[in-house]
């Protein structure tokens, strides 16, 4: 495929706080540990600490769970390198979308695959495992149960409850049997007996061969490890009160924050159920059921059932960190700037922050998009901005007319200029009226000029609808292409899109790519 880059800053589809992030602008450094190049990754891989007994639990657990898969030298060489204290892992999570979701899960996987290489290649003393952390515990089912193929969107309707990693996915396999061939590999995925599972298998058939470790943190050996911290939040709550300094911290910049702590921030999970632990005059409740504990037996249960408590948005990071030799946490836009606010909760646990590093973005321009799209004359950049705003571009570069007021403007600025120069020789007072004249004739003018810019767009009715129909294929239903379609939009046409995306991108390269079919 035929590439170039934009600077993200250029595309107005991220939010100014993670601009900021990448742009690494110097107020939100004391929110991270080092910002993600591969030069900061020497300091971060001398001092990172690992407990060896914690190595042991996470390649006996992983060994497990990979056991009833066929799996590639480069997995089982990588999870057997865990227990070794120079291998470090680079992690990206998400949820258990059916069929993988939007086209950016895959993003993620081959960020965080080629950062492994690149890392690789700086430090070869060291090795680099890559892991996809499935979101298991989520039970959010409304944002997993669908995913957009072809303009049509498919949906999973079930009645299960609880986290999705429990749910038995078998009926997923009539959606297969709609799919184009090529797509078959899901039908195995989706005979196993939880969505879990099933994400494991299609996740290991698209990336084994890369190495890509799928870890199912849903685990009483893995929980075991996290013990102390559930306790903590359970019965001191530092979380809350660390969460809320800095978020209010960032709030003071003019940061809008993603995400609060609760007093306490783990889900009781069990079969069918994943809701809020709350703290009660007796000791403790879970929402929406009839189940309570005393003190003792909330602390017991820590002890006996630790696979029981799953940590929210707040804690979950920390999971990932407690239990992985992880160096960096590859995320989207969003999750960079939420774990910007947890920083201190890191440190009151005495664990290391990992590095930051943004996914790569790109957008995925077909043939026919960019040959309509030349043919209409604009830019490439030009396919970020809004329809509206690329019509109006296009008038005012091909319009037979000057519909720019832009001269007249300046006069007048000019005029003002000179007015309240010969006024304050006078009465100085007066200036603001002739400022309030100004500011008048100005608006007045700007909307005139509008006036006429929509008389020319009426006689081009025909350019805006091309341009409209451009915009659908690149950004469908006014969406970023990678936050709504499905990989096999392009995979099923070109069985080498994933080689090609990882080929193409490069990990520390914090532009977005766009890629010429």
């Amino acid at each position: 495929m035929r590439t170039e880059t934009l600077p993200l800053d250029e595309t107005d589809c991220f939010s100014q706080f993670f601009i900021d992030y990448i742009n690494q602008k110097q107020e939100l450094a004391p929110f991270y540990s080092a910002f993600p190049s591969v030069t900061n990754f020497k300091e971060v891989i001398e001092k990172k600490s690992f407990k060896d007994d914690h190595r042991q639990v996470l390649v006996k657990v992983l060994e497990e769970q990979y056991e009833e898969l066929d799996i590639s030298d480069a997995v089982s060489g990588n999870i057997s390198s865990l227990a070794d204290s120079k291998t470090f892992t680079i992690t990206t999570g998400h949820q258990l979308n059916i069929f993988t979701g939007p086209l950016y899960f895959i993003y993620k996987i081959v960020t965080v695959i080629n950062t492994c290489k690149t890392l690789k290649q700086a430090y070869p003393d060291y090795s680099f495992v890559p892991v996809y952390w499935m979101a298991s515990e989520d039970h959010d089912y409304d944002e997993i149960n669908h995913f957009f193929f072809e303009g049509k969107k498919y949906v999973w309707d079930t009645d299960q409850t609880g986290a999705v990693g429990h749910f038995d996915p078998s009926a997923l396999k009539d959606i297969v049997s709609k799919l184009p061939k090529g797509a078959e590999f899901f039908k195995d995925a989706y005979s196993q007996k939880t969505l879990a599972k099933a994400g494991r298998s299609y996740v290991n058939y698209l990336f084994g061969s890369e190495g890509l470790v799928v870890v199912d943190a849903d685990n009483t050996d893995l929980k075991a490890l996290f013990s102390p911290v559930i306790e903590d939040d359970l019965f001191v709550h530092s979380p809350e009160d660390l969460v809320a300094k800095t978020s209010a911290s960032l709030e003071s910049q003019g940061y809008k924050t993603q995400v609060h702590a609760r007093q306490i921030n783990f889900f009781y999970l069990d079969n069918g159920i994943r809701e809020r632990i709350e703290k009660t005059d007796s000791g403790f409740e879970v929402v929406e059921t009839n189940l309570t504990f005393s003190d003792y037996e909330m602390r017991k249960l820590i002890k006996d059932h630790p696979e029981r408590f799953s940590p929210n948005v707040i804690l979950r990071p920390l999971y990932q960190e407690t239990i992985l030799p992880n160096l960096a946490y590859i995320g989207g836009p969003s999750e960079a700037v939420y774990w910007l606010q947890l920083k201190a909760v890191f440190n009151h646990f005495d664990t290391s922050f990992p590095l930051l590093m943004p996914r790569n973005f790109a957008l995925v321009i077909p043939s026919i998009a960019s040959t309509k799209w030349g043919k209409i004359g604009l830019s490439h950049q030009d396919v970020f901005l809004d329809n509206e705003a690329a019509f109006t571009k296009w008038i005012k570069s091909n319009s037979d007319h000057e519909l720019s007021y832009s001269h007249e403007l300046d006069e007048l600025k000019i005029l003002e200029t000179s007015l309240k120069q010969k006024t304050e020789v006078v009465d100085p007072t007066l200036t603001q009226h002739i400022e309030a004249l100004y500011a008048t004739f100005t608006k007045r003018l700007e909307k005139a000029e509008k006036k006429l810019v929509r008389s020319e767009k009426r006689i081009h009715e025909d350019r805006k609808e091309q341009i409209d129909a451009v915009k659908e294929i690149l950004f469908p239903g006014g969406s970023l292409q990678e936050r709504k379609d499905n990989f096999l939009n392009f995979y099923l046409k070109d069985p080498h899109f994933i080689q090609n995306l990882l080929d193409t991108f490069d990990a520390f390269n914090y532009r977005m790519y766009l890629m010429f079919e």
